[in-house]
């Protein structure tokens, strides 16, 4: 069973805030500081757990990395308040944890839901903004050994591009993701001694010669490949237009709206008017898409609106902004009438 909603009440960036989600593509979109990739990491963080048994606190902490790891700096900052809860659903389970900013130690903490949350495993990935797979080689036994400041995200994705292939023949729906990737990507990828390579007919070129946007589609790949998204599973990806062409966007959407038919549910955070354009042009009856807007009230509080209709997305800071660029692009070619 994938996620079905968040609720958060004085955690992070928020006051309070209750957020269903599509069983398919939910989209996230605002201006810088409204929350997405916050919704996006405690989302993670629980489901990373339900495969892992690790603690929910020590998870959340090891993503958002707070101030001498304290988990009482995860709770919102507001006059009067020391205390905050996120609450993540899987129908009619719920993983919570409550904390606490009081106290000389950083805050307490308490997880309640574990029991059940934990009865079905959960294959998850988080795809960080920045690259991974060029810094690859002594990372994982780097961040193992030392203290070093790095969001667990960037491990748990090395650990997930590292896993070898499921035993087996491959089914023909993950035959056909990668069929369509490798239309963009000129070639296959080989991982030796911890490196990355692509290779084709040319030979092997290390990943640090390789654009940034080709190491993106061969990290999807890599997943696709290595079945780290089967049907059930959930795929975070924050703002996958980042060092990609917009040329290449429409392969990307497209391998996305066929993971999400697969049974994958998906979570994007975008700033690019292109990608909202692709998912709108290329899904089909029976898709999951919902556009989910946040935004700050008149209060300044996060609030979020959403939609399964790209075109009523309210507010939308993204096509706001184009059209603004087009009307001031108007208004010169008329000599500024």
């Amino acid at each position: 069973m994938t996620l079905t909603k968040i609720t958060l009440d004085r955690f992070t960036a928020f006051a309070e805030l209750e957020l269903p989600f599509s069983a398919g593509i939910n989209v996230l979109i605002g201006t810088n500081g409204t929350g997405k990739t916050h919704l996006m990491k405690a989302c993670y963080a629980a489901c990373d757990v339900a495969k892992t048994g690790d603690s929910f606190v020590e998870k959340l902490v090891r993503v958002f990395l707070p101030t001498g790891r304290a988990p009482g700096r995860l709770v919102h900052r507001q006059r009067g308040s020391n205390a905050g809860e996120v609450a993540v659903h899987r129908g009619s389970c719920v993983l919570t944890a409550a904390l606490s900013s009081s106290g000389r130690t950083g805050g307490r903490a308490r997880v309640s839901g574990v029991a059940h949350w934990a009865d079905t495993e959960l294959e998850s990935a988080y795809i960080p903004v920045k690259e991974m797979l060029s810094n690859a080689p002594g990372f994982l036994s780097l961040y193992a050994s030392r203290s070093i400041h790095f969001e667990e995200v960037y491990t748990d994705i090395l650990h997930r591009a590292y896993l070898p292939v499921l035993r087996g023949p491959m089914d023909a729906q993950r035959r056909k993701l990668m069929a369509r990737l490798r239309e963009s990507m000129p070639g296959t990828v080989l991982v030796k001694d911890e490196e990355f390579f692509l290779r084709n007919r040319q030979g092997t070129i290390e990943f640090t010669m390789l654009a940034e946007g080709i190491r993106k589609l061969a990290l999807l790949w890599l997943l696709i490949q290595n079945g780290t998204l089967p049907n059930g599973s959930v795929l975070f990806w924050d703002e996958p237009e980042t060092n990609l062409n917009p040329s290449l966007f429409g392969t990307v959407i497209g391998v996305l709206l066929e993971l999400q038919r697969a049974g994958v549910q998906i979570f994007l955070a975008t700033h690019s008017y292109v990608i909202l354009e692709e998912i709108d042009l290329q899904t089909q009856p029976g898709d999951q898409v919902a556009f989910h807007s946040l935004y700050r009230n008149d209060e300044g509080a996060i609030v979020c609106n959403t939609t399964n209709n790209s075109r009523a997305i309210d507010p939308n800071a993204i096509t706001d902004t184009f059209d603004d660029l087009y009307d001031r692009a108007i208004t010169r070619s008329l000599g500024g009438m």
